[in-house]
């Protein structure tokens, strides 16, 4: 896969990959609609972060709901462009899975807040939805049990993360599995601030004010 990609004549399909996925992961939707609601700049309420998590502090489950689809979209969509743009079925693969993780990156490192973005959840659902969606799904799954369980968000997305690439694994799916690891990693980072309260007992539960 490296080897193909490394051959000239697709560094330019490489690079539409990585700017696809970026600009489109890199669209703050969280802050776009919460302007667009008349609730401020969504950077100034609770973590400050632009994802749904937050969104759901300004007190609107509509404006928290359409940040989470959009988030999740915009992650599926770089894999979908990527997937039909590829010049070839052998090139679909690999330039979806760069597209996945350039969205990705973009979600949390956007050029265009000063690369202050989100933790990645949503996006990373969507391109797991997108590239192999049964492990989407029980991504979702999980992340629904453990959340209902503990009533903590941050680690019913870190629990569900790191059973990603467990469940690439079982279902035979190595294609993807460097990938997901990456992506991982990065949400771990993501969360690094949400993992010290966790650790403390000082993290946020679901609902609590």
């Amino acid at each position: 896969m490296i080897s193909t990609l490394s051959d000239s004549a697709n560094l330019p399909w490489v690079l539409a990959a990585i700017i696809i996925g970026y600009v489109l992961g890199s669209i703050p939707f969280g802050l776009i609609f919460t302007r667009m609601a008349g609730l401020g700049d969504i950077r100034d309420i609770g973590s400050g972060n632009i994802g749904a998590t937050n969104a759901l502090r300004t007190g609107s489950k509509p404006v928290a709901g359409a940040t989470f689809l959009c988030d999740a979209a915009k992650g599926a969509a770089a894999v979908f462009a990527l997937q039909h743009l590829a010049p070839t079925p052998e090139l679909a693969l690999p330039l979806s899975m760069i597209a996945a993780a350039a969205a990705f990156l973009g979600h949390l490192f956007p050029v265009w807040l000063k690369f202050k973005g989100g933790k990645g959840i949503s996006t990373f659902i969507g391109v797991n939805l997108a590239l192999f969606w049964p492990v989407g799904l029980l991504f979702c799954a999980t992340w629904l049990v453990i959340a209902l369980t503990t009533r903590y968000s941050s680690l019913a997305a870190l629990v569900a993360a790191l059973a990603t690439p467990v469940f690439l694994y079982l279902f035979g799916n190595f294609a993807l599995l460097p990938l997901s690891i990456l992506l991982v990693v990065f949400i771990y980072f993501a969360h690094r601030d949400n993992i010290a309260r966790l650790m403390a007992g000082t993290e946020s539960r679901i609902g609590s004010k």
